[in-house]
């Protein structure tokens, strides 16, 4: 019960101290909005709503989570006030669970607001919604705990942000958002595969457009993988760096 206080106490403070702030909203809402109608207007097609779905969902999520952990994380070990956390009497596993909880509802809640949005413009019948709750879910651990490498591996909020771009934008490119994958040249495919966003991505686009390429019996699995892998390794840097 004890840890469970200590679990619930911190999620809470996060989202109050952090979570709220204009450049969370910005870099989780607004920035996806305008990257994905920028790219629209720019190839002259129609908007389709629906087909640009998946790719806003996506970018919020990841924008939001990575964002998201870069402050918390880094400005806490800044200021030493995420010491006298490791000095709690709760497991550093819990711990750090708790100080990536809270981003990753952020990031579910994000993934809704373009969903909500687009309900009242198009008729969103048909999506498989089991596929596409289970992909966000995924999608915002993995992505948190990949914000979670990153803040682990450096000293300052701008170093957090600028290293998260090294990350983000080139799998924007090659996880399938804009360009199909089977329409990047051969060399650039396998770089494709190694990304999680590429299997959350293809999800969503099953699940919403029905225009995935992989079957989600491999994308959900993998898309775990990625997410535990990404959480155990950043476990191991904080023991490494942060602990011993």
């Amino acid at each position: 019960m004890s840890s469970w206080t200590a679990f619930r106490a911190i999620v809470t403070k996060d989202m109050k101290t952090y979570y709220r702030k204009p450049p969370n909203i910005s870099w989780g809402l607004v920035f996806p909005f305008a990257w994905m109608l920028m790219f629209y207007l720019r190839s002259r097609t129609p908007l389709d709503i629906r087909a640009l779905l998946p790719g806003v969902v996506s970018m919020s999520i990841l924008f939001g989570t990575t964002s998201m952990l870069a402050v918390t994380i880094t400005f806490e070990r800044r200021s030493r006030s995420f010491e006298r956390l490791l000095l709690a009497p709760i497991d550093l596993s819990l711990l750090m669970l708790a100080k990536t909880g809270g981003a990753i509802l952020f990031g579910v809640l994000n993934a809704f607001v373009p969903v909500a949005v687009a309900a009242f413009v198009v008729d969103l019948s048909g999506i498989g919604w089991l596929p596409v709750i289970g992909s966000i879910l995924l999608i915002a651990a993995s992505s948190t705990f990949l914000g979670l490498f990153i803040s682990v591996a450096v000293h300052e909020v701008f170093e957090a942000q600028t290293f998260s771009n090294f990350f983000r934008f080139p799998m924007l490119f090659l996880c399938g958002l804009f360009i199909p994958l089977t329409s990047l040249p051969v060399f650039l495919q396998p770089l494709s595969f190694p990304l999680p966003l590429t299997y959350g991505a293809d999800i969503l686009k099953a699940a919403i457009n029905g225009d995935g390429i992989l079957p989600l019996w491999v994308s959900f699995p993998v898309l775990l993988v990625f997410g535990v892998g990404l959480f155990l390794f950043s476990l191991h840097n904080i023991k490494r760096k942060w602990v011993l």
